[in-house]
């Protein structure tokens, strides 16, 4: 039984090769970095002594063979097994492209980073006593067409059953593109958040709370922070290519009463190539972005501001979201009307008891 490991996590780090590379003026991601990013997190935990490494999605820009193909040759020049999981931007439609692969292509192309087989789910032991489910949240209607929030199928439920129902005493790591637990407030509810959601989380949640199930570890927001439901702990990472550009550190041990302790640590990349100062150009390239988006939160339930109201507000907003992605933010907008004072407070770092609590980036969770 391994009693000690060592791990680490790069979510959403959105492989675009630049002849590929697509411009939107309001993606807050920046895409343009995502190769230097990446081969600078590399060289980072080069030295970090792990033992394995988990992607838990949106591997690649918009689902093109290239951008995959060069990813599964990068990571295959690792030392340390890596595994991965789909994310929205991986698989566009269920069918292939031209451009970009299908459902049935991704296992495929992954097939050294944890599947077995042709089904895009798995589950292995990747230390002794320890095992990963990979899940994949991503589905498509009739036509083909991607959902827009996260679906677990019934026949995967039914796989996931089964496989719980084996594990036995083994520490069980689930990994899933979309979020389970909610990062933001109202999240499952909310116009903007519910997206970025497992709509079906309560069935998964059913099944992963009697089997003792401890640690989901999800992306796709482009958020640092640990959710808690009871026993459960949900970690999600923010982007590689998103300020912060973060990527974790974790440690897991076992005492001698056999009680698991995991040691989260987060690392920002400050610099790539063509980039000295990453973390200044990149919070400033999310906060030339966030006037549309930042009206938007303010017009929708449950502030639903009137447009002339929002539009006044949002430009003291400018760095709100790099705040929340971030993670550990604390938000005193009190010179704003208190309604917006008090809506925009809740998503401060905050625990159940409304106390400030930084556990995003660093913590220390009893298992």
């Amino acid at each position: 039984m391994t009693s000690r490991f060592r791990f680490a996590i790069i979510s959403d780090p959105h492989i675009a090769l630049p002849h590929t590379i697509w411009d939107n003026p309001h993606r807050f991601h920046l895409v343009e970095v995502s190769v230097p990013a990446l081969e600078q997190g590399l060289a980072e935990l080069a030295t970090a002594n792990l033992d394995f490494l988990l992607l838990p999605g949106d591997l690649t820009q918009h689902g093109e063979w290239e951008n995959h193909q060069w990813l599964v040759q990068r990571l295959t020049q690792l030392p340390y097994p890596v595994y991965v999981v789909p994310g929205n931007h991986d698989i566009i439609a269920r069918d292939a492209a031209k451009h970009a692969i299908g459902l049935r292509d991704f296992p495929q192309i992954y097939e050294p980073f944890g599947y077995a087989s042709a089904q895009p789910y798995y589950t292995c032991e990747i230390l002794p006593g320890v095992r990963l489910i990979g899940l994949n949240s991503i589905a498509f209607d009739a036509d083909g067409i991607q959902l827009p929030a996260g679906w677990l199928d019934e026949a995967q439920l039914h796989w996931l059953a089964k496989t719980l129902a084996a594990v036995g005493d083994d520490l069980v790591l689930v990994m899933v593109h979309h979020n389970v637990l909610e990062h933001l407030p109202g999240q499952a509810r909310h116009g903007m958040g519910k997206r970025y959601m497992l709509h079906n989380a309560a069935d998964l949640l059913a099944l992963l709370e009697p089997a003792g199930v401890k640690l989901i570890f999800t992306g796709h927001l482009h958020v640092q922070d640990v959710a808690q439901r009871g026993e459960i702990y949900e970690i999600t990472t923010g982007s590689l290519v998103s300020y912060p550009h973060p990527y974790r550190v974790l440690t897991a041990a076992q005492d001698d009463r056999g009680q698991w302790h995991l040691d989260v640590e987060t690392t920002q990349i400050q610099a790539v190539p063509g980039w000295d100062d990453l973390q200044t150009y990149s919070r400033d390239w999310m906060g030339d972005r966030s006037f549309s988006f930042m009206h938007r939160l303010l017009t929708l339930p449950p502030l639903a501001l009137a447009d002339d109201e929002a539009t006044a507000i949002a430009p003291h907003l400018r760095h709100f979201w790099a705040d929340i992605a971030q993670g550990d933010a604390w938000f005193d907008f009190s010179h704003l009307p208190p309604a917006v004072h008090q809506f925009l407070h809740r998503f401060s770092a905050l625990d159940a008891q409304g106390n400030y609590q930084p556990v995003d980036n660093r913590a220390s969770l009893r298992l």
